[in-house]
């Protein structure tokens, strides 16, 4: 009868417990929620629950599993505590990780809660995915090492490492250049502020906006959905447009090439009167002249303001639509035009008289 109660005592009482504290921690989580409101950081740290039990019920079972009395346990004793030694080391750092990253995230979220600056939220934003990242990997590489000193032949490995730490390191170097690159690229561009999560770009004549940061590489979503990813180096070697950056507000230009005889005093007022009719201009500024002249035609300029990237694209289509539909309506004479014409003969006094050869031929 002892050995199906004993086991049972301590495999049933170890899950018993496991439950009932994750029970009380959720209980007070909340509790601290409802009376904290102001900071998620309480509601934030429930997400912690799974990894807190984990946690438990393999210390639980780590210091009890001699208990048990069976067979088979006593048998393999010293592999099932390894087992159970490795298993609780990944949880602890599954349970730092979740633990850091509510931390960090209710961190952004009352600064971004608090703050007007867009752009400085954007920064923040970026700053606090990398450094959450570089807390998880710290971690990770943390554990895994505390799991491989469990093993008993890792201690001589160690010595042969640093016995040829040399030449390794001459050679990780040349091998790692540009994994090392990126990665002081992404420290340079997260507390450089360079670039920030949300920015609108212009990268090899793309344009979209910053969509994820990492410490190596940078996506960026175009307007049509696409997907850029590119070395975060690139950003530091190479220039590119940040629409974003100093303000979102934007100034933005329409061309028309129209003949030299088109009502530039008339379309200026047309633009005005579409300008006023859409919605995405900020009202801020405004303007049409005559930039430019070939011997066909002149380059006719209209300027308009917007509120940020987007707004400035719908307002220069719908500037260019209208503008050329009102043309095509009421002024098509001012659209550009190839004059074509018979060719005139020269006078009579210019024309050269035939050599003696030249009539010879002729004749």
């Amino acid at each position: 009868m002892e050995n199906v109660l004993r086991p049972l005592i301590v495999l049933v009482g170890s899950v018993l417990l496991t439950l009932l504290l994750g029970w009380v921690t959720d209980l007070l989580l909340r509790r601290a929620d409802v009376r904290h409101s102001e900071t998620p950081l309480w509601g934030l740290l429930r997400r912690c629950r799974v990894p807190l039990q984990v946690v438990v019920l393999t210390a639980l079972l780590r210091g009890t599993y001699t208990e048990t009395a069976i067979a088979v346990v006593e048998e393999n004793e010293g592999l099932i505590g390894h087992v159970l030694t490795l298993v609780l080391i990944a949880a602890s750092a599954w349970l730092v990780v979740r633990i850091a990253a509510a931390v960090v995230e209710a961190s952004y979220s009352r600064f971004a809660a608090t703050s007007r600056d867009l752009a400085r939220v954007r920064r923040v934003r970026t700053q606090v995915a990398l450094v959450q990242r570089i807390v998880t990997a710290v971690v990770a590489v943390v554990a895994v090492a505390s799991m491989l000193l469990t093993f008993p032949g890792m201690n001589k490995l160690g010595a042969s490492l640093l016995a040829s730490a040399g030449v390794l390191g001459i050679v990780a170097g040349v091998a790692a250049q540009s994994t090392l690159g990126n990665l002081f690229a992404g420290f340079q561009i997260a507390f450089g502020d360079m670039v920030r999560i949300g920015d609108t770009v212009v990268v090899d004549g793309e344009w979209g906006t910053v969509e994820e940061v990492t410490l190596t590489f940078l996506a960026v979503r175009t307007w049509d959905e696409r997907r850029i990813t590119m070395p975060v180096s690139y950003f530091t070697s190479k220039p590119f447009e940040n629409w974003s950056r100093g303000g979102v507000q934007m100034t933005g230009t329409v061309f028309f090439h129209l003949d030299h005889t088109a009502p530039v005093h008339e379309m200026r007022e047309k633009l005005h009167d579409v300008l006023r009719e859409c919605p995405a201009w900020d009202g801020r500024d405004w303007s049409l002249a005559v930039t430019d002249t070939t011997p066909n035609t002149m380059v006719v300029r209209a300027v308009v303001t917007a509120k940020d990237a987007d707004d400035i694209w719908t307002v220069r289509c719908a500037v260019r639509e209208q503008l050329i539909a009102w043309l095509c309506d009421h002024h098509p004479y001012a659209l550009p035009r190839i004059a074509t014409s018979q060719a005139v003969s020269p006078p009579a006094e210019h024309t050269q008289p035939e050599t003696p050869a030249q009539r010879t031929g002729r004749g």
